[in-house]
């Protein structure tokens, strides 16, 4: 079916923040948008108040008439739905369009100029500063992103652009439906081995993903990954880093809270851009969606104004209460890397202040996998706070539990483990000088209570 031909949308999984971006520039098109999810939440409150018509039970007769009808109906899924969702199964059984999400962006990166962001952490910050920057400029863009834009409040962004910014997802494997013109790869370290098997296999599926980019474009890849890039005829190869690669950061300058830095291209070098979200981290993350920026052809002083009024991503590395006598935040960092990135820029922006981690591990398999590098990422920090794992797509595993990494933090950290429920006890009698929390689970709808408790106390 040509998206051309389609009258309705239906998505099963409709909260989840990849799904609504896509029902978002179906409801900006005009079509008639319904779906499910099994709870409901501020997204999908929002979502109803843009004009999709959600249910949360699984229900064939809560399915809005238009998106019965196979002819002109496009029903769109997440893999986290299970094969005996009753929905599925009546759409399945009635020979109606059924794709995955990934399938959807895929076509949509064979319509537009498809400026893709892959890699296991770091993407949904780097891919949302490039269309921050792309969407400022001369140029414009579409995007549908993997968090929320500060600087717009959603997920997506809808233009006439002939470009489209995606973040490019893993899991699954569902980047292998993309075309991308472009693609930033910002790392490869092994994760979703519930999915994959062996890390072998993890950086197979990223050469297989260099392999679909169209000729005429370009690969951005971050210096010294393990994998190994297949790239087509026509494909330019670039790669970045921190302080070195085609494109890098040099008289690099933190002080009294911003960040400044001089951007090295093979292009254009840009003098002076300062960091509207200064975090030590977004640097390398702005010489990766500069690069892509500039190689689709925005200016130098595009480039300046789009990182300086970069307002960040919800959740990641998002300031809840930042005054001198306390800083509370919370990040969506949920593998160990990006823990270590979260937590040598914790230490990077605050040497001299007790640093109290709040974490949530997420996913059996996961912690099963990595709770040496979870414990090991964790003890940069002065103070650890673990909960029960939040097991999403999950049924437990015997014996893995958060006392896996809980034992294996460093001798002389402070610790405990707690149950989720608890927390806000222990936030509200406890006193903290700097806190963030960490996870990709549910902690984090506890965490306006948390700001509201800490901001009571000051």
């Amino acid at each position: 079916m040509e998206l051309k031909d389609i009258k309705a949308v239906y998505f099963i999984g409709a909260g989840g923040i990849g799904m609504s971006a896509i029902a978002r520039y179906f409801i900006k098109n005009g079509l008639v948008v319904g779906g499910y999810d099994k709870t409901p939440s501020a997204l999908t409150a929002q979502l109803e108040a843009e004009g999709m018509l959600i249910h949360y039970e699984e229900n064939v007769d809560e399915i809005p008439l238009d998106c019965k009808k196979p002819q002109s109906a496009l029903i769109i899924y997440t893999p986290a739905i299970p094969d005996s969702h009753k929905e599925l199964q009546f759409f399945r059984q009635n020979g109606f369009e059924i794709q995955k999400r990934a399938q959807v962006l895929g076509t949509l990166t064979r319509q537009h100029k498809g400026l893709c962001v892959a890699g296991t952490h770091g993407k949904t910050t780097t891919s949302t500063m490039c269309a921050h920057i792309m969407h400022q400029s001369h140029l414009d863009c579409n995007a549908f992103l993997g968090g929320i834009s500060k600087n717009y409040g959603t997920n997506y962004i809808l233009s006439n652009s002939d470009y489209v910014v995606i973040e490019a997802d893993e899991f699954d494997r569902s980047f292998h439906w993309l075309r991308p013109w472009m693609t930033v790869i910002t790392s490869t370290d092994p994760d979703h081995l519930d999915i994959y098997g062996t890390k072998e296999a993890y950086l197979e599926s990223f050469r297989h993903y260099t392999e679909l980019i169209q000729s005429g474009g370009a690969l951005i890849i971050h210096r010294n990954l393990e994998m190994k890039e297949s790239l087509p005829d026509g494909v330019r190869r670039y790669d970045y880093a921190l302080d070195e690669g085609d494109f890098h950061a040099e008289n690099i300058r933190i002080d009294n809270g911003d960040i400044t830095f001089d951007f090295v291209s093979p292009i254009e070098n840009v003098s002076h851009i300062k960091l509207g979200q200064p975090i030590p981290i977004n640097i390398e993350n702005g010489v990766a969606a500069m690069a892509m920026a500039q190689l689709a052809g925005c200016t130098a002083e595009e480039l300046r104004i789009g990182m300086l009024t970069f307002g960040g991503v919800d959740r990641r590395f998002d300031f809840k209460i930042n005054t001198p006598e306390l800083v509370f935040l919370s990040d969506y960092a949920h593998h160990p890397k990006e823990i270590l990135q979260s937590a040598r820029s914790m230490r990077e922006l605050y040497r001299d202040r007790k640093i109290t981690a709040i974490f949530q591990p997420h996913l059996f398999t996961r912690t099963r996998d990595f709770y040496r590098d979870f414990a090991d990422a964790l003890s940069i920090l002065d103070e650890v706070i673990l909960t029960e794992i939040y097991p999403a797509r999950e049924e437990p595993i015997e014996g893995v539990t958060s006392q896996l990494i809980f034992d294996h933090l460093r001798p002389g950290i402070e610790k405990q483990l707690i149950r989720k429920d608890d927390v806000l006890q222990l936030v509200k009698s406890r006193t903290f000088d700097v806190l963030i929390v960490l996870g990709a689970g549910d902690l984090d709808n506890l965490v306006p209570q948390m700001a509201k408790l800490l901001t009571s106390r000051k």
